[in-house]
């Protein structure tokens, strides 16, 4: 049964990079990103890590670990990380520093990758020498709770867009903490839409400067980016 919005995420143990996990417990009270790669030493996952490597900070700061999961096995992962620091460093400094930046999953039998369905079913090109698909490049952000918050299936052959991904991280946290809701292309210092939860008289008290459309059910807001 595919996992959905709301369901929480499958727990799990495995061995990684920084040793062996137990997801849950490895998560604790931050956020976490599972985000898979169809394999090692391929050219779109390399220019992906070295990216989420050089952003690790924008990550720490909102709380967020990162974990990645790879069909290969842990000799393989240590090995790209050359790679990945090496190419990355055209772009800026580069250092994947596990499990710091990213955590990587060995996942050979893709057990996990069943688990949390993230096996290809459209490309048949993207399979092992075994002919065991790999994985296509699926996000899923995790809160706290464990609970999962959002999914995104990119295909094999299309890279993540790690500024997007972080914008939604972004939005579900201020929703969390606030009554509010975020409107298109919303990104943090925006306007925010007040929740339909909340009645007018409300919404004057939470929001000091509500303003009101011609739309009822639409109100906005703004939100200093500290609160």
């Amino acid at each position: 049964m595919p996992l959905r919005l709301g369901n929480i995420a499958p727990d799990f143990e495995a061995e990684t990079t920084a040793g062996p996990i137990k997801f849950h417990e490895w998560i604790g009270n931050s956020w976490a990103i599972l985000f898979s790669h169809p394999g090692d030493f391929t050219p779109v996952c390399t220019t992906e890590l070295g990216e989420v490597a050089r952003r690790a900070d924008d990550f720490a700061k909102r709380n967020v670990k990162l974990i990645g999961i790879s069909a290969n096995g842990l000799k393989d992962h240590n090995k790209w990380v050359e790679d990945i620091n090496d190419f990355g460093a055209k772009f800026g400094p580069t250092n994947v520093e596990f499990p710091i930046a990213c955590t990587t999953i060995a996942d050979e039998d893709r057990k996990i990758s069943t688990l949390y369905d993230m096996l290809d079913e459209q490309d048949a090109t993207n399979r092992d020498a075994k002919g065991l698909p790999f994985t296509i490049r699926t996000v899923f952000v995790i809160d706290p709770k464990k609970v999962i918050r959002l999914t995104i299936a990119y295909p094999a052959s299309t890279g993540r867009n790690f500024d997007e991904i972080l914008r939604v991280v972004d939005s579900l946290q201020l929703g969390d903490k606030h009554r509010i809701t975020t409107p298109v292309n919303w990104k943090k210092g925006d306007d925010v839409i007040v929740h339909p939860s909340v009645a007018n008289d409300e919404a004057k008290v939470l929001f000091p400067e509500v303003t009101f459309h011609k739309q009822p059910y639409l109100r906005t807001t703004p939100l200093k980016v500290g609160e």
